[in-house]
């Protein structure tokens, strides 16, 4: 981010000025090609695949070869993935559907779908309970399927519009942002009920969340330009931190204690653990304008973003509605960035 200064709040830690150099490169370009949008991607790192939304399917690719390997077809409006290697299942939130799409981790074949609430977006999968949660942005709701049966076992009301979230399994706990009230739903896993409410102020209309489960740590993305870092057993505000604007995906890696804020503007804000108290941000990477969702492969460190090219587009006229710019067909690719220490 241009202008970075240091920066302090009143009670939280303080955050160090950001750098253009540091430890993360560009590592070449995965394509992809086809037409249409995306959203989430997410690596299984043991299975060696990045598991991309596009258009209408979800793009396989093997992250080692970095070649497209295979697809999950026939999945309308597809947001997120989430997979479940102990059961050879993975799980696909299909937006314009209103449903989950089962699939075969191995063939890649559809096994079953799932009616969720309306407009299913995030979707994790929570290994401590063997369960699938949606989270359905129209009807303010998360829907919990159990991960080896395809069945619904509850529907969980929401305080507001649900945004991306994150897991603890070992507390029994979901995380996940409330945009339209700047707060952070926590949700016991085991009784299927919203148990805390956490407001994230200094943040404001929180899209990404990432967790430390070592250190109690929450990363949430807020398009304000803040990186807010909450106490996950309490809730209490430890720190937030400059990035650039429109964040949307967010990611932690255990192994290098370093937070990560995919942002819109072109740029991935990369921060670092120094202590549970404290943060710095060490790099603003420089990525492509668009490139706004992210995943991170905790084997080798490196991050993977999606961007493609769009058209030219004029300014609307006075009183007209802003209109997303349309993609140029054949670009979507995957960006790869590099851990270089």
């Amino acid at each position: 981010m241009r202008g970075m200064s240091w920066l302090f709040l009143a009670g939280l830690s303080l955050v160090a000025v950001a750098r253009a150099d540091g430890p993360y490169r560009p590592a070449g370009v995965i394509p992809v090609g086809g037409s249409g949008g995306w959203d989430y991607l997410n690596v299984d790192p043991d299975a060696r695949r990045l598991y991309v939304s596009h258009a209408n399917k979800v793009v396989v690719i093997d992250i080692d070869r970095r070649a497209v390997v295979g697809e999950v077809a026939d999945t309308p409006g597809v947001h997120g993935i989430a997979v479940a290697p102990e059961l050879g299942r993975g799980f696909v939130s299909d937006g314009r559907a209103d449903s989950a799409t089962i699939f075969d981790l191995a063939t890649l074949e559809t096994i079953s779908n799932t009616g969720t609430g309306q407009n299913p977006d995030c979707i994790v999968y929570d290994s401590g309970r063997r369960e699938a949660v949606t989270f359905n942005g129209r009807s303010n709701s998360a829907t919990v399927i159990d991960g080896a049966t395809g069945r619904v076992v509850s529907t969980i009301p929401l305080p507001g519009r649900p945004e991306f979230a994150a897991v603890d399994p070992a507390a029994s706990r979901i995380f996940d942002n409330i945009v339209d009230r700047n707060e952070v739903a926590v949700i016991d896993a085991g009784t299927h009920k919203v148990s805390s409410i956490w407001p994230i102020a200094p943040g404001e209309s929180a899209s990404g969340i990432a967790i430390d489960l070592e250190h109690h740590r929450l990363f949430v993305g807020c398009r304000n330009g803040r990186m807010v870092i909450l106490d996950s057993r309490d809730g209490r505000v430890v720190a937030a931190l400059p990035i650039d604007s429109g964040v949307d995906a967010n990611a932690f890696d255990p192994g290098t204690q370093l937070a990560f804020s995919s942002n819109g503007a072109g740029t991935v804000t990369v921060a670092r653990e120094d202590s549970a108290e404290r943060f710095s941000v060490v790099q603003t990477l420089a990525t492509v304008r668009g490139a706004r969702t992210m995943a991170l492969d905790t084997r080798t460190h490196a991050i993977f973003l999606a961007a493609a090219d769009f058209e030219p587009q004029a300014a609307p006229e006075a009183g007209q509605p802003w209109q997303r710019p349309k993609i140029v067909p054949g670009t979507f690719r995957i960006l790869v960035y590099a851990y270089e220490p």
